[in-house]
């Protein structure tokens, strides 16, 4: 199904998308592009030019490199009105909690936490200066319904960012600046594939083995499959807009009805 999409909803916005090339990114900068948003994103490695996106170079995962990607979207844009905090993911590898060594838990805490707490110290403040500005972090699910086989660590590391936004939106809601988390499910992107790759390399098997392990873990998903990136993106958008402009401090699951409590 095609969304539509008014064109002036972002007109003038200057938006901030960390993780923007690939998979949920990828379709976070298409929709604040089709809004009308400048955007600015950031990778690892080389990409092939997004028509309409500043694209910086550099690996998050390091304080040198938030403070590449913050300076360069400073200098190109003059600020930010919008932070989405897409950035995410997993590498380590399955076996459980023994599997995990410092370097794989220092690994995920770097992206999917400690990248987004630094952009916000480097960008947040000059969103505190105008008394305006939106910031949307993307969680997950295994915040609170981890999966112990693989992602142990990554489910570690989003529970933070879930406190650390509850936290940061008490400080900045009475300085202008709104903040709402994203939570989603399993997504279909590319990095499905690499993760149910892994789970089959620790366990044998086939990739649909692994595939049943995980829905196992997850207890089903009622709707029957998992999100597609531009449903998730339309929920971060939203929030980012004008439309919302009275939430705050919330947490919004897109997870076709996984997790089973309330």
């Amino acid at each position: 199904m095609t969304i539509k999409v008014d064109p002036t909803e972002f007109a003038e916005k200057r938006v901030l998308i960390s993780g923007g090339t690939r998979g949920l990114g990828r379709a976070t900068v298409d929709r604040f592009l089709a809004g009308g948003a400048r955007v600015i994103t950031s990778a690892r490695g080389t990409l092939e030019r997004i028509d309409g996106v500043e694209y910086v170079q550099a690996d998050l995962t390091t304080a040198e490199g938030g403070t590449a990607f913050a300076k360069a979207a400073l200098e190109r844009l003059g600020g930010v009105d919008i932070l989405a905090h897409v950035l995410g993911g997993s590498s380590a590898p399955g076996g459980g909690f023994v599997a995990l060594t410092d370097d794989h838990w220092l690994s995920e805490l770097n992206l999917n936490l400690l990248a987004t707490v630094r952009l916000d110290r480097l960008l947040v403040p000059q969103m505190i200066e105008r008394g305006a500005g939106a910031v949307v972090y993307v969680t997950s699910i295994q915040s609170v319904l981890p999966l112990p086989e693989a992602t142990t660590a990554y489910a570690a590391a989003k529970a933070a960012l879930r406190t650390y936004s509850k936290s940061i939106s008490k400080e900045l809601g009475p300085k202008g600046v709104r903040v709402n988390a994203v939570s989603p499910g399993w997504i279909m992107t590319e990095g499905t594939d690499v993760f149910l790759k892994r789970i089959q390399a620790a366990n044998g098997g086939t990739i649909e083995d692994a595939r049943q392990l995980v829905l196992a873990g997850l207890g089903g998903i009622s709707i029957g499959r998992g999100a597609e990136p531009h449903e998730v993106a339309d929920l971060i958008a939203y929030l980012a807009s004008d439309r919302a402009a009275s939430i705050h401090g919330a947490e919004f699951v897109i997870d076709g009805g996984t997790v089973p409590t309330v």
